[in-house]
């Protein structure tokens, strides 16, 4: 048994009908050529040979009476893997757009809680000849970097499956604890928590001392506060429906703007996701006068902490300098706001939104987060930012599934109140990897949205004086960005 930390909690709290709080991702797959057999059952092999490799296959919550602690994980005693692994297809012709549309439907599916928080699908039927395979995981398992490690703990290097030794004692669930058990384990750490809350206090009253010194020294800039971003149209109540978009834009081209100008790669990711939203909203008179506000979603995972799988996470609020015109000076601005917002994190407690998540009660949370969504309260308050911008690194070599080359890893992520749509960007191989996910009422053209990806980068390029194209002319990966959108948007195929 294993006690789920106060972070990790706090997404099953904000868990609502609407509010579905797993991550995915949706792989490409190209099966070698003259492939006659049976590849779910592949699959389903590579997977079930592999569960002792990832902790939160075989582990399920079993919550504490009245909600007086944050649930438990025990190694669930009726796993079934059946339950989890699944293979469907798309309906023909079997186009990219279906796909998209099939995926947002078992994206919008909440995950069942009475089991492990995960499914897969294998979805065959494309008439690209590629196989589709759908992941999700609930975020209360796992972030974005330990969800990146826990798919690679499935996959190979090699199109021949690598051979994983047997766990060293077989595998047994455990026997769920009565009531009682929980309430008296609750008890002690009813104990316990007020003093860690305690222990916690000075680092959080800390970080607030620090970010009122920094705000009082000469010349010093802070980044965006919360509650400050302008009202948008994606910043609504959202409905339980989900549409996607993914493209892939080459690595080179974002390396070589990134040279050019002595940014970060982030830095152009997150300025190819303004040239984006300002282009969008212009376009349908709905541009606000003050810029957007990113929310980035930051590691804290120290190197002894890799290949845990929970969330150690933080934050840092980034502005998108939408209310600038020309692409360099937007960039220029969005590698200054950067810079603040890093320096600013430095000066913070790493485990800081796990040690805010001490504070928060249970079933105080959990029926706050029902309220709000009950009560549409996202209408009634400024957003705290307009839109979340994950950048998770990934690898930069070919990667297999049961003897399948995986040609892409699209991110499908987690719109909430008041954020209807959430921007998470991959890299893998030799591209980036686009994903958004967004609210199917609010945001209905998401995949036109993306569609802005290519000119953001042409126009950006064009800003730099043409060099940045130059120093990637020979490069096999030089060509416009590959954009999958719910209507088949596209500069090529990948």
């Amino acid at each position: 048994m294993e006690r789920l930390s106060g972070l990790d909690a706090s997404f099953l709290y904000l868990e609502t009908p609407n509010n579905h709080m797993h991550v995915g991702t949706l792989m490409l797959a190209r099966l070698p050529d003259g492939h006659a057999g049976d590849y779910f059952a592949a699959v389903r092999a590579v997977v079930d040979e592999r569960l002792h490799l990832v902790k939160a296959y075989r582990r399920r919550l079993l919550p504490v009476p009245l909600d007086i602690d944050h649930p438990i994980w025990i190694e669930d005693p009726d796993f079934d893997l059946d339950f989890h692994i699944h293979h469907i297809a798309v309906p023909p012709p079997g186009g990219l757009a279906a796909l998209l549309d099939l995926v947002g439907h078992l994206h919008a599916r909440p995950l069942n809680r009475a089991r492990p928080l995960w499914e897969f699908y294998v979805i065959e039927g494309l008439a690209s000849g590629e196989v589709a395979l759908y992941a999700k995981v609930h975020h209360c398992a796992i972030d974005g970097v330990a969800g990146a490690e826990l798919m690679v703990s499935l996959l190979d290097l090699t199109p021949a499956p690598r051979v994983v030794p047997p766990p060293e004692q077989a595998w047994r669930g455990e026997r769920a604890p009565h009531d009682a058990e929980l309430m008296v384990r609750a008890a002690l750490h009813g104990v316990v928590q007020p003093l860690a809350m305690l222990r916690r206090l000075p680092k959080v009253l800390g970080y607030a001392l620090n970010v009122g010194r920094r705000a009082l020294e000469p010349g010093a800039t802070l980044p965006p506060a919360p509650f400050q971003a302008p009202r948008t149209r994606f910043n609504r109540p959202i409905t339980p429906h989900r549409r996607l978009a993914v493209a892939t834009v080459p690595l080179a081209r974002i390396k070589a703007v990134k040279a050019a100008l002595g940014v970060t790669v982030n830095d152009v990711v997150l300025a190819l996701c303004a040239a984006m939203l300002r282009r969008y909203l212009d376009d349908r008179d709905a541009l606000p006068d003050k810029p957007l506000i990113a929310f980035c979603p930051i590691s804290v995972r120290t190197d002894d902490q890799k290949g845990q799988q929970n969330n150690r996470v933080s934050g840092m609020l980034v502005s998108l300098a939408t209310d600038i015109a020309t692409p360099l000076d937007r960039l220029r601005a969005i590698a200054a706001s950067t810079a603040d917002a890093k320096a600013l994190h430095k000066a913070l407690p790493a485990d800081l939104l796990r040690d805010w998540s001490l504070f928060a009660a249970p079933l105080v949370a959990a029926q706050a987060a029902r309220l709000y969504a009950r009560y549409k309260i996202a209408d009634y308050h400024r957003p705290p930012f307009n839109v979340i911008v994950s950048n998770v690194p990934g690898p930069g070599f070919p990667l297999y599934l049961a003897g399948a080359e995986v040609r892409h890893i699209y991110p499908v992520s987690i719109p909430t109140d008041g954020l209807a749509m959430n921007i998470t960007v991959l890299s893998y191989r030799d591209g980036v990897e686009f994903g958004i996910t967004a609210d199917r009422d609010v945001v209905p053209d998401v995949d036109d949205l993306l569609a802005l990806v290519g000119p953001a980068l042409d126009e950006l390029e064009a800003s730099v004086g043409g060099h940045s194209r130059a120093a990637v002319a020979t490069a096999d990966t030089a060509g416009p960005p590959r954009s999958r959108g719910r209507r088949g948007a596209s500069h090529g195929r990948p």
